[in-house]
């Protein structure tokens, strides 16, 4: 076993021998060629020299600036420390998360199982449709705008109009392809509504101001300010729930409420159809009826 290093020795040493007579010779006939290369193409020379700078230059450039660099060093390794951190509370909040959807699967679950014991029966699914508004006819006799969706479109008199935070109104004439809005701040606008955690029943009353006022609310209601409002659904024109305002002042004149929704920044709104067939659609009749 010891034979083998001496007989590797014994074959690299002339190797290296050779090598070192003949690097001199080796080293003179490269530059040669280097120098033959530069004559015939000097633009090789120019992209070797600027190939070599581009990789050299981050280590000028740090020698060069040696505080900045140390700066930046430290910036960055606390930026790595930041990002641990941040890591590990997305991975905290990422398991809560997970808790919480199979927390809510199994609520749903027993959601569902409940409702075939009570034999529930689901609301019909809404349908929206989006528009854009075109004319707005705010004034001192008249709140309403235009929008650019009609019969065409499946706009048909009485559906509820929201944006994103609440209801702002409900069409009350239809063309084939603009449809007019009512506020619920018009004087003709009644929505009936419920107030605050115990559902007092009530009736939003538009009268041309930005603050609309609720009537017919029972003499022992219990109604405070910052009271969250809610359509109530009665009489079929609004589904339950959808979000009107908030109680804004309780005074002698009256109960006020501060809307969710302004109407003067309005760009689009949606036009949504829950299914209903309400009063709305029994005075059609009616009329119908009359006119025949």
């Amino acid at each position: 076993m010891a034979k083998r290093p001496e007989s590797f020795q014994r074959v690299a040493a002339p190797l290296r021998a050779m090598a070192q007579r003949f690097a001199f010779l080796f080293l003179l006939l490269a530059a040669g060629g280097v120098l033959l290369v530069g004559k015939a193409d000097p633009r090789i020379f120019d992209q070797a020299r600027m190939a070599v700078t581009d990789a050299v230059a981050p280590i000028l450039d740090a020698l060069s600036r040696p505080i900045a660099t140390g700066a930046a060093i430290v910036d960055e390794v606390n930026y790595l420390v930041d990002l641990r951190g941040k890591n590990a509370a997305l991975r905290a909040e990422n398991a809560r998360l997970i808790q919480w959807h199979t927390a809510a699967r199994s609520l749903a679950a027993e959601n569902e199982r409940l409702r075939d014991l009570l034999r529930f029966v689901p609301d019909n699914p809404s349908q929206f449709i989006s528009a854009r508004v075109i004319a707005d006819s705010g004034g001192t006799f008249v709140r309403s705008m235009l929008v650019n969706a009609g019969t065409r479109d499946g706009v048909r008199t009485g559906l509820p109009v929201v944006v994103g935070d609440g209801l702002i109104g409900r069409v009350v004439d239809s063309g084939e392809r603009v449809s007019r809005v009512l506020l619920i701040d018009d004087l003709n606008s009644r929505i009936p509504v419920v107030v605050g955690p115990h559902r007092e029943r009530a009736v939003l009353a538009g009268d041309n101001s930005l603050h609309p006022k609720l009537i017919y609310l029972a003499a022992n209601a219990q109604v405070e300010k910052g009271a969250r409002i809610a359509t109530s659904g009665q009489g079929g024109v609004f589904p339950p729930g959808v979000p009107v305002g908030a109680v804004s002042s309780i005074d002698g004149n009256g109960i006020r409420v501060e809307t969710f929704v302004s109407a003067s920044a309005l760009e689009y709104v949606r036009i949504i159809d829950y299914g209903l067939a309400g009063v709305l659609d029994h005075e059609r009749r009616r009329a119908a009826d009359r006119e025949y």
